[in-house]
């Protein structure tokens, strides 16, 4: 067996995937294989993925970026019809964080300089059509403002130049803003989640804070190609939801800023279709395409 990631090693989507591997080789008493297929956000995996053997012998690991990538790109495969849904993984919240000079300090004080000034705050994302930029673009559809993007090649540098000071916002994952939130480099302003986070638990979610409505999460997920047996399907399920009901689990996804998520595949299902929907439309109003 062989789980496919659509990106380097060391991602998070590889450092899940690992993880798993591990646990469901014992369980099944098979070899679990890793195999990392970078490039195009995870689509050139995904082909991949959709033209193996539909017997279980192939899965994929994917993250929210695979609802995105259909919002923006043009795919070679359905995002929904073409794969079969086995397990959530887990879901966690982005932070939306500010460099410490900036004026605002809670997202409504945001949200009133933007309309006073629009186009005038600035936020970045690690690349056109990401999650962050998503992140971004969709608080300003709920909040009725307007703001500028400003695109990196990658969260790092992205981060970088918030704390430097040289753009004011940012939508950044946990793993990757903590500990500049912690050390003072940054502050955080809301949580995107609808409830506030065990890691930030000072920080208010930004739909409390004058968003109603606003909530977007970081997710991970394994996939197999469509026409995959049923029961194969569900003894998969079965066997990976029962790992993520072990303590480790817990803290290997706690890492990633997430916390584990078990349930059917018939409802991880319905959770990739609303994505896909939710993604394509607020990229459509907001006109975000793909470079």
């Amino acid at each position: 067996m062989r789980i496919i990631v659509g990106f380097t090693p060391a991602s998070s989507n590889d450092i899940l995937a690992r993880f798993v591997a591990l646990k469901l080789s014992d369980r099944l008493g098979q070899q679990i294989v890793v195999d990392n297929r970078p490039g195009a956000n995870g689509i050139i995996g995904t082909e991949l993925t959709v033209k193996s053997t539909p017997d279980g012998h192939t899965l994929m690991l994917v993250s929210t970026s695979h609802t995105m990538n259909a919002a923006v790109n043009k795919l070679p495969f359905d995002p929904v019809q073409s794969l079969t849904a086995v397990a959530m993984l887990g879901a966690g919240a982005l932070v939306l964080v500010a460099h410490p000079s900036f004026p605002a300090s809670t997202v409504k004080q945001l949200i009133d300089m933007a309309k006073a000034k629009p186009d005038a705050i600035t936020y970045a994302s690690a690349g056109t059509g990401g999650i962050n930029h998503f992140g971004g673009a969709l608080f300003a559809r709920v909040a009725n403002i307007q703001m500028t993007h400003i695109p990196y090649k990658g969260g790092a540098p992205a981060l970088t130049d918030v704390i430097a000071g040289h753009v004011q916002l940012m939508f950044g994952s946990m793993p990757l803003t903590l500990n500049q939130i912690r050390a003072g480099k940054v502050k955080a302003l809301g949580v995107t989640g609808l409830k506030r986070s065990a890691l930030l638990p000072d920080v208010p979610p930004i739909a409390e804070s004058g968003a109603p409505g606003y909530e977007i999460q970081t997710w991970w997920g394994i996939l197999a190609p469509a026409r995959v047996p049923s029961a194969v399907v569900a003894r998969l399920n079965e066997e990976i939801n029962a790992i993520l009901r072990q303590p480790d689990s817990a803290k290997r996804l706690e890492a990633e800023g997430a916390e584990p998520l078990p349930m059917s595949s018939g409802q991880f299902a319905r959770v990739i279709a609303a994505e896909v929907d939710k993604w394509t439309r607020v990229a459509r109003e907001a006109n975000i395409r793909a470079d």
